[in-house]
């Protein structure tokens, strides 16, 4: 049996004890985890196809352990302007093992009330008084709209909230964004929200791959 899934933003091909590196999960080493964003399964000559994602089906995996990829210049160049940039970057990976795949019965998270959106009015969208979220080094415009759309729209908010919080807004918001390492957001956005952004450009030199060097 084989599945196609996707794993933070990206589609795999996998079966039962295949190792798999994918983008860097929140998740600790040893930590069991589950995917049911599931498009695809395949046994034997049968295939079902999901629409997009196969009603009740699951991946488990379990996380082996995080590293860096290999080193990948980027080079930056404007003619006439004497502009030249070169940077290297590594990318933060995660790998884990595939333990199983269940074609249905996988459980399913409890739907949300209805009166949350109603109740909450930190879920509305930002007005003017907004700030630029995207001036935080690895929120990009639909990770910064994912903490807008949460209540956390200014610098001072993102400082005061978890990583592992903010993780989790990102996983909730899209499976695209569940990769993405939130460990320096709120030092960065109090580093914002104070004005320091001299000591916020150094910091964020500092980073690869969104984790402090």
């Amino acid at each position: 049996m084989y599945a196609i899934v996707e794993i933070a933003g990206q589609q795999f091909k996998v079966a039962k004890d295949q190792r798999v590196f994918v983008n860097r999960l929140a998740s600790e080493e040893g930590q069991e985890v589950s995917f049911d964003n599931v498009l695809l399964i395949g046994d034997g000559d049968n295939v079902t196809l999901g629409a997009p994602a196969i009603d009740g089906a699951q991946v488990s995996a379990k996380v082996l352990k995080h590293l860096k990829g290999d080193k990948v210049i980027v080079f930056k160049k404007k003619r006439r302007k004497g502009y030249r940039v070169k940077n290297g970057h590594r990318q933060s990976l995660t790998e884990i093992v595939i333990e199983g795949i269940t074609a249905s019965g996988a459980k399913k998270a409890a739907p949300k009330k209805e009166t949350k959106k109603a109740d909450a009015p930190k879920a509305k969208k930002a007005t003017g008084k907004a700030d630029d979220l995207k001036k935080i080094e690895g929120a990009g415009p639909k990770a910064a709209e994912a903490m807008v759309n949460a209540g956390l729209d200014t610098f001072a908010k993102v400082a005061d909230a978890k990583p592992e919080e903010l993780s989790k807004i990102l996983s909730e918001a899209s499976s695209r964004l569940a990769h993405i390492v939130t460990e320096t957001w709120p030092k960065q956005a109090k580093l914002a929200a104070e004005g320091k952004w001299d000591e916020l450009k150094e910091l964020q030199d500092r980073l690869d791959g969104g984790i402090e060097k």
